[in-house]
């Protein structure tokens, strides 16, 4: 990667499709939920199109709907997704590859926090952050349950920020989601999009990030204050 090198302060840095492979645990967690709800026909590859849509901050009905699951069936499936997604992540959550030497190398450099939009306690995220041996490198961590209002709005970057104790404007945020760079700019960051999530490059261009990269493990070479042996 050529050109002027991006300037921050620290990095605000999301989890799933991030840093971590959530794909297997999206895909058991619909299977489990379907399994609750009787409706073992419907391909559990939903589970990777409702969090797309979610992600998207879309309404994932139709999906539901398509696979004939309506009324206090759709409620009873979505809690028993979100229930197992959650429970399954900490066992089926795989780390994005050397992301855990590009951490070690950000955080050498600059201040990171963790900021997700899963709906879970600081406590049950910790536990899968230390398995990940992630935990040591964020000097702040924060997930939906620490907001009043998840992305796409900004209250989790700007809360991350003031943790941080740096100025949001010289903050940059690092995500694979879609509404994750629209938090971002309405916060007034620099967004930084990755490939390795649910999203495909032309599907984040449409939302105009400042930089995509193949994977977080490109982000040393273009930042400001690296050097080349910092950079993979």
């Amino acid at each position: 990667m050529t050109g002027q090198r991006l300037k921050v302060k620290a990095l605000l840095i999301d989890l799933d499709g991030t840093l971590v492979d959530i794909t297997e645990a999206l895909v058991e967690a619909a299977k489990q939920a379907l399994t609750t709800i009787g409706f073992h026909q419907v391909n559990p590859q939903i589970g990777v199109e409702i969090a797309r849509q979610l992600q998207s901050n879309l309404p994932f009905d139709n999906l539901l709907h398509e696979s004939g699951i309506v009324g206090a069936e759709k409620q009873e499936f979505f809690t028993a997704y979100l229930d197992a997604f959650h429970d399954l992540t900490l066992k089926k959550a795989k780390s994005i590859p050397n992301v855990q030497a590009t951490l070690h190398t950000l955080s050498k450099h600059l201040p990171l926090a963790l900021v997700t939009r899963r709906d879970v306690s600081q406590k049950q995220l910790i536990k899968e952050l230390q398995s990940l041996r992630f935990i040591s490198y964020f000097k702040a961590i924060l997930t939906s349950q620490d907001v009043t209002q998840p992305q796409p709005s900004p209250e989790i970057l700007l809360k991350a920020a003031q943790e941080l104790r740096i100025p949001i404007e010289e903050c940059a945020v690092v995500t694979d989601s879609i509404v994750d760079i629209q938090a971002g700019k309405a916060a007034g960051v620099q967004t930084i999009a990755v490939l390795t999530g649910l999203f495909s490059r032309k599907e984040l261009e449409k939302w105009k990030p400042n930089f995509v990269i193949e994977n977080i493990n490109y982000l040393p070479n273009l930042l400001d204050g690296f050097s080349e042996k910092d950079s993979r």
